[in-house]
């Protein structure tokens, strides 16, 4: 899994929409230290939190499952622009065979879990796949429905500080899929130092709200 931020909103936008409220901007500092704690008094711990969607993250995701991907869907406020299955499934189709216990190679295609019995399973699968491709002219919209759930894919995923909020603090929880924790974390690292006042009592780990 490979996180990497794109694009972020400054913080003085936020300050600026909180202070719109009360039209009291020359109590403002472009983003400084009174515009963070006006951030944090306001849509923190006064829970207006709907100031907090004037700031928005763009990250590039990648290496992670489509059973992952499946459960991103269901974070409705963001924005999701996925790597096409149908246009890059070519290039398993000049793979040699994927072998039983060869993890390493099998790992460029698809997220292991440690358990050798479940991994070896998704490699058959990986490898059916491989041989439909290989040995058949069957369009791949058609092919696309034999992929296994570990199936590698990436996306530009957008989304505000308020629903990132939310799903920081739901998905970095120890009974959330193991995956999905794993980048919920990712994304809190990913953050510019200085917004990570937003979220850090969203993080379940508390070694990285530290």
């Amino acid at each position: 899994m490979k996180i990497t931020l794109l694009n972020h909103t400054p913080l003085n936008i936020c300050s600026h929409a909180i202070r719109t409220c009360w039209q009291s901007f020359e109590k403002g500092d472009n983003g400084g230290e009174k515009d963070i704690e006006l951030i944090d008094r306001v849509g923190n711990k006064f829970k207006h939190a709907s100031t907090l969607e004037h700031l928005y993250y763009n990250f590039y995701i990648q290496g992670i499952s489509r059973a992952l991907l499946q459960e991103l869907a269901r974070h409705r406020i963001a924005s999701l622009s996925v790597k096409s299955t149908r246009y890059t499934l070519k290039e398993l189709k000049k793979e040699p065979k994927f072998e039983l216990n060869d993890f390493e190679n099998a790992s460029r295609y698809i997220v292991l879990t440690g358990n050798e019995l479940v991994d070896n399973a998704s490699i058959k699968a990986l490898e059916n796949l491989r041989e439909i491709l290989a040995t058949t002219t069957t369009s791949l919209d058609i092919v696309k429905f034999c992929l296994p759930e570990c199936y590698k894919t990436e996306l530009t995923w957008s989304i505000n500080a308020r629903s990132l909020q939310n799903f920081l603090s739901l998905r970095s929880n120890k009974s959330a899929l193991w995956e999905i924790r794993n980048l919920a974390n990712e994304l809190y690292n990913a953050l510019p130092d200085e917004h990570k006042f937003i979220f850090e009592n969203c993080i379940k780990d508390e070694k990285l709200s530290e």
